[in-house]
């Protein structure tokens, strides 16, 4: 069939049409049919059943996770037990505030009972931290070597957090050492020193 037997072809005669004519028209109808439903419809069909997938995968995600985490529930369970414990534990070596000056003592005895001279025993302004406060304490000792040895190791051993920094030794007369030290000691914040300087830092942040 040519063009011109094409253009000269009309609707209200479709059925004289030639066969092969009216089988290429209903392949076109249909093509034209089919793109025109995906153009319309089909097309944010498929856009939301990609979306759909896409949810899916994240929830089937997420399933797996919580699956996870409610098989090892008991063994989280414990762990955080066991944390707790530690934590106990660690707090125990940190004395509360009425503690303090028992534990200043402490450090003070250990000194004494070593036989050492204490030409300076100066407790300075304690910096406070989020959970725990720490009291440096400027000391200066004379004493034998083995003897200012001996305290440091007893200094160590006591049960509370206490360390030794900035040591600096010089020879004095007859034989003994001069000590230069700073000794630090914490102590852990009690629940209305922790809510006042949260309270603070909010004010702050105003």
């Amino acid at each position: 069939m040519t063009l011109d037997e094409l253009n000269k072809l009309d609707l209200k005669t479709l059925a004289d049409w030639p066969l092969p004519t009216k089988l290429v028209a209903l392949t076109l109808l249909g093509v034209a049919i089919v793109m025109a439903g995906w153009w319309f419809d089909w097309r944010s069909g498929m856009a939301t059943l990609d979306t759909a997938k896409q949810k899916e995968t994240e929830l089937r995600g997420v399933f797996t996770t919580k699956k996870n985490q409610a098989i090892n529930l008991e063994a989280y369970k414990k762990q955080l037990a066991d944390i707790q414990q530690a934590f106990g534990a660690l707090l125990k070596q940190l004395p509360n505030k009425q503690e303090m000056d028992a534990l200043i003592t402490d450090v003070n005895q250990a000194g004494l009972g070593r036989g050492l001279q204490f030409d300076l025993f100066k407790p300075e302004a304690e910096t406070v931290s989020e959970f725990y406060a720490e009291t440096p304490i400027h000391v200066k000792v004379t004493g034998g070597y083995h003897d200012i040895a001996a305290f440091v190791s007893d200094v160590s051993k006591l049960p509370r957090i206490v360390t030794l920094q900035d040591i600096s030794m010089e020879p004095a007369k007859d034989g003994v050492l001069n000590m230069d030290a700073t000794v630090k000691t914490y102590r852990y914040l009690d629940d209305d020193e922790v809510i006042a300087r949260k309270q603070k830092a909010k004010e702050q942040k105003k």
